[in-house]
């Protein structure tokens, strides 16, 4: 390997090293919003273990949706986010208007707390767990 070559290698293991970090930030961040929306919309007690699971599992399912048919205008954005929702229905009582409800309320958390860490300069303005 010449010089070159070890940086490139470097620069490439920093890049994972940082995606990896934003992700698990994100994944965090996102299942603090849910955890949020869930105790304060759910009547049962609930884990923030199952809300990091339904980030994960939301983040997964939006990003297949979206890369399937996000390009399509209107309909696809609209399909992703149904879909969405439907594994925060999917993981929590109440059907869809709760669901509805804890999306809202993890969304406006997560906004706050992406905020605060964006000005801290910890993250940028993006969270996988809540789109």
């Amino acid at each position: 390997m010449d010089g070159a070559d070890t940086v490139i290698a470097q620069a490439s293991g920093a890049a994972v090293i940082d995606t990896v970090f934003v992700f698990v930030v994100s994944l965090i961040i996102g299942a603090v919003g849910i955890y949020a929306g869930a105790r304060l919309l759910i009547d049962e007690d609930t884990s923030f273990w199952l809300a990091l699971v339904t980030a994960f599992l939301g983040a997964i399912v939006w990003a297949v949706v979206s890369f399937f048919i996000g390009w399509i205008p209107l309909l696809g954005p609209l399909l992703t986010l149904i879909v969405w929702l439907g594994v925060i229905n999917w993981q929590y009582p109440g059907g869809w208007i709760s669901a509805t409800g804890i999306a809202i309320v993890a969304w406006i958390v997560t906004g706050v707390v992406l905020y605060v860490l964006n000005v801290l300069g910890v993250v940028g303005l993006s969270a996988l767990g809540v789109p």
